[in-house]
């Protein structure tokens, strides 16, 4: 039986998997994140049925997992929070302009190379109920097939944002920021060592195969 205990609740490209390893080293992992639905796509079409207003049982989603971020958990943040009312929100947030670039550069790139049949190595790949999922729920649904028109999608991550800010319980955070207030909003000593800083778009490129001209 799942116990979140942390909600994510900003999108992809905000330090998310950052925050994925930093929850993890301070004791509230492990954290789901878009990456673990790679090994579990048995869950990806829990997801769409939450999409699609259904009732799902978010113990069954998360289960084996003490917190969410990113997508697909930061869509349905509100109805997380409902399932496990003393979960703490944490809302990741990077200026506009460059949250843009980045997801244009890594995950919009994925999705259009995927489509395209472009994407390289040698590895096994995202399930394709894991790339449909993905598809469906952000690209499709979220951004309503306009991420391409940047004005739409910023004005996208700035209402969420904005929503997202009218809970309680609620830290708005910058990846920049490291430990110091994170660690004190999730009432943990601030660790020694630098704050893990992952999954830069390089870095995301190569292990996803997106190629040099996506």
């Amino acid at each position: 039986m799942a116990d979140v205990q942390v909600i994510g609740a900003g999108f992809g490209r905000t330090g998310t998997w950052s925050l994925k390893a930093a929850l993890e080293q301070i004791g509230f992992g492990p954290a789901f994140h878009m990456v673990d639905l790679m090994p579990h796509p048995d869950r990806a079409p829990m997801f769409l049925a939450a999409l699609n207003g259904e009732d799902v049982d978010w113990n069954v989603v998360f289960d084996g997992f003490r917190a969410t971020v990113d997508w697909p958990g930061c869509t349905f943040y509100d109805r997380i929070l409902a399932a496990y009312p003393d979960a703490k929100v944490i809302l990741s947030v990077r200026d506009p302009e460059k949250w843009y670039a980045s997801a244009e550069r890594t995950i919009y790139a994925l999705k259009e190379a995927a489509a395209r049949g472009a994407l390289e190595g040698d590895g096994p790949g995202a399930p394709p109920e894991v790339l449909g999922m993905i598809r469906t729920l952000i690209w499709d649904t979220t951004f309503e097939d306009r991420f391409a028109d940047k004005d739409f999608a910023i004005s996208v991550f700035e209402k969420h944002n904005e929503a997202v800010k009218q809970h309680d319980q609620l830290l708005v955070w910058e990846v920049k920021e490291g430990w110091p207030r994170l660690a004190e909003f999730l009432g943990v000593e601030t660790p020694e060592g630098d704050f893990p800083h992952l999954n830069d778009a390089e870095s995301f490129r190569r292990m996803f195969g997106v190629p040099a001209t996506a």
